[in-house]
């Protein structure tokens, strides 16, 4: 069974090690085995799965992986935190430490080395930077299967977001192009420690191939126009890239009245639109 990790028994460990929560680094470490383990099996972790955890700390999610079977890579830039992890080598070591900080560590050239089936991406993601790690992992559909990572639960609702709501923007659309999302669950401060001030939420996304290919850039830079103006319509807030009269017959042409603003297109309107746009 997984360790049940009570406050107190967080803290002695961290006491043993000679370790602390980093505020810097938007540590605040799971306490509540129940939610470890539903994140586990949000992210379908099974026997033989190759999987790599982000940021494990004290380990209470690598040990919950490793007690499913699977061979699991930790990536911890904290080399004492790496150091104890050790701790939870199995027999036949199925755990691999890696002391380094996973925007800086080449993944792709280590799961181009691999040669095998995709992984599993599973993480409690520091908040500060959530968007430069999932902007390094989502265009990875060929090595990666999929991402189970715990945010803060308003970026959750952004990520997860359907159109026509506040919460749809850019971001929505840039998880879209790259896999299909869904927000799992809520997390409390209390299943912390430290507690964070704020809700967390455990999402799950399965990769697929981008939906443009070789165009990202052009794209991205439509959407995050589109969305930087939001209460305009986007014929005003594009013309600077593509005139308001062309906007205007883009929309007209795919069947969209003309007064149409970013929050109510779809992504397959937006991929519509960039087409249209761009056609030579």
């Amino acid at each position: 069974m997984t360790k049940v990790y009570k406050p107190s028994d967080l803290q002695a460990f961290l006491k043993e090690w000679g370790l602390y929560a980093k505020k810097g680094l938007s540590q605040n470490f799971l306490i509540d085995g129940n939610i470890v383990q539903k994140i586990v099996n949000t992210a379908e972790v099974c026997s033989d799965d190759f999987v790599i955890e982000i940021g494990p700390g004290p380990g209470a999610l690598t040990q919950a992986i490793l007690e499913k079977g699977a061979h699991l890579l930790a990536v911890e830039m904290d080399p004492v935190f790496a150091k104890a992890l050790e701790r939870l080598q199995t027999p036949d070591q199925r755990l691999e430490i890696v002391q380094a900080d996973i925007l800086k560590f080449p993944l792709i050239d280590f799961l181009k080395k691999r040669q095998g089936k995709k992984c599993k991406i599973v993480a409690n993601l520091p908040y500060h930077i959530t968007t430069p790690i999932l902007t390094l992992l989502l265009p990875l559909s060929d090595w990666i299967q999929s991402l189970t990572i715990m945010v803060q639960k308003e970026f959750a609702q952004r990520m997860a977001a359907h159109p026509g709501t506040s919460e749809y923007s850019s971001l929505t659309i840039f998880l879209q192009f790259y896999g299909a999302v869904k927000s799992s669950f809520t997390v409390k401060p209390s299943c912390f420690y430290p507690k964070p001030k704020v809700d967390s939420s455990v999402v799950h996304c399965t990769l697929h191939p981008p939906l443009l290919l070789r165009k990202e850039e052009g794209f991205f830079k439509l959407t995050r126009t589109a969305f930087g103006q939001r209460r305009k319509m986007l014929r005003a807030s594009l013309k600077d890239l593509y005139g308001s009269d062309q906007v205007q017959k883009a929309l007209l042409q795919m069947g969209h009245p003309e007064t149409e603003r970013p929050e109510q297109l779809v992504i397959e309107d937006f991929i519509s639109l960039y087409e249209i746009l761009n056609a030579s």
